[in-house]
């Protein structure tokens, strides 16, 4: 009797969501916001529950922005608790963990600071005891942005910039709380292979059971920050997230193409090759309407802003596979 071939990750699909930790923005904060930029607004106007609902609803892929803070504090007082004025019935940060040195989780700096899981350490710990509690779980996808970009008002926090030393110690964080037996990393892909992208050309992903009860990483930049992490890493020796890279290069292996209108070609040509595509089934809160779009493309997996939202109770979450 023929050995049954076992499916490899890069020919499943899942569905997850975008800035997955974020809460909303305090009442009295966003009406200040909506009178100086009512249209942009609109974008920043949803929730998410916390990342183990998220996932116990059967989400496989989330998405954090993190903010490197080596000394603690610098995020610990955002402006805008002053400027709309306190609100007595959500205290922010109430453990102090935003004066603590390490990685912090939000999406705007002074804006949109709301947070279910304020540092990237407490957001690994959650994942972790989620993952334990179902070890037997899908991969799991976490996207991460490193932010750094400068909000060019008076009186905003000016961020701490990515350097090749704070990447370093971005790898150390992840393995540290999750542990390395926890992660799909590119030994696992590249195995005798020269690079990574050979791999993946030669379909040489792990299979879904070998994956079970695992993360893959994937940074979500370019320009600097992407030459910083990859610097010295060729192939991304040694490195636990995977890249952004452009087909061509040593490095690539997951492509993130937030415009399946315009790019379902080209996408359905990656796929086909055996990279992996992020894809996004809306954005800034509008609905696109592009389900039966992503299932024929074959995409890996897509992400909704707000997957639970309570704002729309007819949204449908629909899970691929």
């Amino acid at each position: 009797m023929a050995k049954k071939q076992q499916v490899r990750i890069n020919k499943t699909q899942i569905i997850g969501s975008h800035n997955s930790y974020k809460e909303y923005i305090d009442t009295p904060l966003f009406q200040l916001i909506k009178k100086e930029d009512s249209n942009s607004v609109r974008g920043i106007e949803y929730s998410n529950s916390s990342l183990s609902d998220q996932l116990s609803l059967g989400l496989r892929s989330l998405e954090i922005d993190v903010y490197a803070d080596a000394k603690g504090g610098k995020y610990a007082h955002p402006g805008g608790l002053a400027w709309a004025g306190r609100n007595p019935l959500r205290p922010y940060d109430p453990q102090g963990l935003m004066k603590e040195p390490g990685f912090k989780i939000f999406h705007m700096q002074d804006i949109d600071f709301r947070s279910n899981c304020l540092t990237l350490k407490k957001c690994l710990e959650e994942l972790k005891n989620w993952s334990e509690i179902h070890p037997a779980h899908e991969p799991i996808f976490i996207t991460i942005n490193a932010k750094d970009d400068t909000i060019r008002r008076s009186n905003f926090t000016a961020p701490e910039k990515f350097i090749p030393k704070t990447f370093d110690e971005l790898d150390k964080v992840i393995v540290e709380n999750l542990g390395r037996d926890k992660l799909v990393i590119h030994d696992m892909v590249r195995g005798k292979f020269e690079t990574l992208e050979k791999a993946v050309l030669h379909k040489n992903w792990p299979s879904l059971n070998e994956s079970r009860g695992k993360f893959i990483f994937i940074l979500d930049e370019q320009g600097d920050k992407l030459s910083f992490y990859i610097k010295g890493h060729s192939s991304l020796k040694e490195r636990v997230l995977f890249v952004n890279a452009l087909p061509g290069t040593p490095e690539a292996a997951i492509m993130v193409m937030n415009d399946p209108l315009k790019d379902m070609k080209r996408i359905q040509k990656l796929v086909k090759k055996g990279y992996i595509v992020r894809t996004r089934a809306d954005a800034d809160t509008k609905e696109a309407m592009i389900c039966v779009l992503l299932i024929r493309t074959c995409c890996f997996f897509a992400k909704k802003d707000h997957p639970n939202n309570n704002n729309d109770g007819n949204m449908i979450i629909l899970f691929i596979s």
